[in-house]
């Protein structure tokens, strides 16, 4: 009894002391009534939650004030948003409605509840989950931006405690994290957490890459320090030669950033040169920053030799979610080349916080701003009623990390794009129909045809006719969503005639089978692997699909009744014989268990990652080639664990086996006599490792080659490169992912 009033006083002081940390944090924005208000939500969500623990055991309302913590520390939020942050789970998990939650705080409050609850609403099994919850998300953008701001400092408390859940939610939540929540971050501006997720991400996908560059970070941080507080010494003497009032600071690249490079460049921690920046902040009035940034640029170059190909200029024109900065690369005294990064202190701050102090400078800066713009793209998109959620979710994302080109209109007007932007995204970013008229365009009194590339500073004059239609062919020519979505609702008005005459000739086929309609022709469209059934329709009404091939999917049903061998997979999915391969037949249950049975299950092992024991893995059901084993830091794996979770199985090797599966390595170095000779007696004869293949190129005394091995597991693969690594004139030795 003592104990447990001991752990419930203990528990007591956490609480308050994590509370009493909020206050502290939002005092300076906090009036009287509002130190009420927050008091008010605290005690309702302690109430509401006093029950609830979370995974790792502590009292639920910890969680609710972390994130109330995150609106105001990270993300510069204010009252509003810290109340909304505390009642934010109350709706969804307790007995609180939306109409107590008005009636306590006000229309504004109970709007973002109700947003971030529509946020976390399950939908119907068998769609795309978090398509459409990414497209309610951004609904709720055109309403109130803070929903998602909130719902970002949700996640990133979420991921930052991910410890105590289990493997199969830390893959995916990590795998939502770096498909949705991080490119989002990115594009609001949010670099310090968008940094901070894909490091989260990574920690949990790949555990061993994130612990090999963490841990060369912390042992190269003394010197580090040291080269960053020689390379600064002239600048500051510089700026103040200049007069300019500033500080300086060195800052290491985020791992996952660090460690994409490794892969990308094939290159060692060692051989990555940037590995931080040099950020110089100035305190600067608004009229002045861009003076100032271009004198500090001034100040940096003239101690050291610039590289002309790594200057950006985002103070001149910032990017579409309002980072403004001056980027240059140098070379120090060393040999080394230097990132330094040149910005004012409400540019660094928008840097930080994104949006909301994007917002917070809104009434100093004169005219629209690009965000906006990009807002209103949004409420267009999200306009298109026939618009599929992972149709929606692709093309959105397909913008998210672009860089940007800047063209302009006959009159002068800025257009901000993507890169590799069309003539005809141009015209589909001015008005819909003109981009549906588009025959071509003038730049610099040149005709170039609707697919020529723009770049920045192009100014283009749209051609149009009015016999102009767009075809399917226009999807390949355009980068950006608009124009996507354009197309798509043109081609479909077109098919509409078309469809509705193949749904006629579908229906009559399916009564003369006995089959009902409703029921089976989604079904029979997705085993044809039709993306929509307005496809499908189309297809039989051009005659691109013979009806007779129906009975292919009723024989394909009629195997499953009689065939199906697994328990494990509860959902409805389409499956056939998947091709098979020499190097990766089916195995019959010898490796792996599913969902912790060891029932013998067929699957596969994917060839885009090409699993062996020992890797981190994953079963994914696919269509039409049975179950597919992924690693968890397969490329393609955040991908699948995102959009299609309710299709994953827990998967994990299970036993010993005298089975040598075929991983890929890429070894490269400089030439010497004998050298590939030595690289195959340490495979062959002191590791006894046999080889599939070998192939080297030979190039101006630089050799590269890829080698294909049967290996038994992680360990011993991980051996072999360890000892390649040792042979003399050899540079880099990784795995290869295909």
């Amino acid at each position: 009894m003592k104990t447990k009033i001991y752990e419930e006083q203990k528990e007591n002081q956490l609480i308050v002391k994590a509370y009493s940390k909020l206050l502290r944090q939002s005092r300076s924005i906090m009036s009287k009534d509002d130190s009420k208000s927050i008091k008010k939500a605290f005690r309702i969500s302690l109430e509401a939650h006093k029950n609830m623990r979370r995974k790792s055991g502590e009292p639920y309302i910890l969680h609710p004030i972390s994130v109330a913590q995150i609106c105001v520390n990270e993300i510069g939020l204010g009252t509003t948003a810290i109340i909304a942050a505390l009642l934010h789970d109350v709706v969804e998990d307790t007995d609180i409605t939306l109409q107590f939650i008005e009636k306590e705080f006000g229309v504004r409050v109970a709007k973002i509840c109700d947003g971030l609850t529509k946020i976390s609403g399950v939908l119907s099994p068998g769609s795309s989950i978090q398509s459409e919850n990414f497209r309610k998300m951004l609904l709720t953008l055109v309403d109130d931006v803070r929903v998602i701001l909130i719902k970002l400092a949700d996640r990133l408390h979420n991921m930052r405690t991910l410890d105590s859940m289990s493997r199969s939610a830390q893959l995916k939540n990590s795998s939502e994290t770096i498909f949705i929540y991080s490119p989002l971050a990115h594009r609001l501006g949010l670099y310090s957490i968008k940094s901070e997720l894909d490091d989260l991400y990574l920690k949990y996908t790949d555990k061993q890459s994130y612990k090999i560059v963490s841990k060369k970070l912390s042992e190269t941080k003394d010197a580090r320090d040291k080269f960053i507080r020689s390379f600064i010494r002239p600048i500051r003497q510089k700026l103040k030669e200049f007069g300019l009032s500033y500080k300086i600071i060195g800052r290491p690249k985020s791992i996952f950033s660090i460690n994409s490079k490794m892969k990308k460049q094939n290159k060692s921690f060692e051989e990555i040169y940037d590995l931080f920046a040099i950020r110089i902040i100035l305190n600067s009035e608004i009229g002045d920053e861009k003076t100032h940034c271009w004198q500090a640029y001034s100040c940096v170059t003239d101690c050291y030799q610039p590289n002309p190909d790594r200057l950006k200029d985002w103070v001149s024109t910032p990017k579409t979610n309002g980072y403004e900065s001056l980027h240059t690369t140098v070379m120090s005294n060393t040999g080394k080349w230097v990132e330094v990064q040149i910005r004012s202190k409400r540019m660094d701050e928008i840097a930080e916080k994104g949006f909301a102090a994007h917002w917070k400078y809104k009434e100093q800066i004169k005219g629209g701003t690009q965000f906006e713009d990009w807002i209103s793209s949004i409420r267009d998109l999200i306009s298109q009623k026939n618009y599929s959620p992972q149709e929606f979710l692709d093309d959105f994302k397909g913008n998210l990390y672009n860089e940007e080109i800047f063209v302009f209109t006959p009159n002068g007007d800025l257009k901000t794009l993507p890169l590799n932007s069309t003539v005809l995204d141009f015209a589909f970013s001015i008005h819909s129909e003109l981009g549906a008229k588009c025959t071509g365009a003038k730049i610099d009194d040149k005709l170039v045809p609707i697919n020529h590339n723009l770049k920045s500073g192009d100014q283009v004059n749209i051609i149009t006719s009015s016999n102009q239609k767009p075809s399917e062919d226009w999807l390949k020519k355009v980068e950006t969503s608009k124009a996507k979505t354009a197309i798509k609702n043109n081609i479909n008005r077109q098919r509409k005639n078309l469809s509705s005459q193949g749904k006629e000739l579908l229906k009559r086929k399916f009564k003369v089978l006995k089959l009902e309609f409703d029921e089976n022709v989604s079904k029979v469209s997705s085993y044809f692997q039709y993306k929509s059934i307005i496809e499908f329709y189309y297809d039989i009404a051009k005659g691109a699909f013979n009806l007779k091939r129906i009975k292919e999917y009723l024989d394909h049903v009629n195997n499953i009744k009689n065939k199906s061998k697994s328990k494990i997979i509860e959902i409805e999915i389409h499956k056939s014989n998947f091709n098979k391969d020499k190097d990766f037949d089916s195995i019959n249950g010898k490796l792996i268990e599913f969902e912790g049975k060891k029932d013998e299950i067929d699957y596969s092992l994917s060839k885009c990652c090409r699993p062996i024991p020992g890797d981190d893995i994953f079963g994914f059901i696919t269509v039409n080639e049975g179950i597919k084993v992924h690693r968890t830091n397969c490329k393609n794996s955040p991908e699948l664990l995102s959009k299609y979770a309710y299709r994953i199985l827990r998967a994990k090797w299970y036993s010993e086996s005298n089975i040598e599966l075929i991983s890929s390595l890429s070894i490269e170095g400089t030439d010497r006599v004998g050298v590939i000779d030595d690289i195959t007696k340490i495979i062959s004869s002191q590791l006894k490792v046999n080889m599939k293949s070998i192939n080297v190129d030979l190039k101006d005394g630089i050799f590269k080659g890829n080698i294909e091995l049967f290996v038994s597991d992680t360990l011993q693969l991980t051996k072999l490169i360890k000892k390649l690594q040792k042979v003399s004139n050899v540079n880099n030795v990784i795995r290869l992912d295909l």
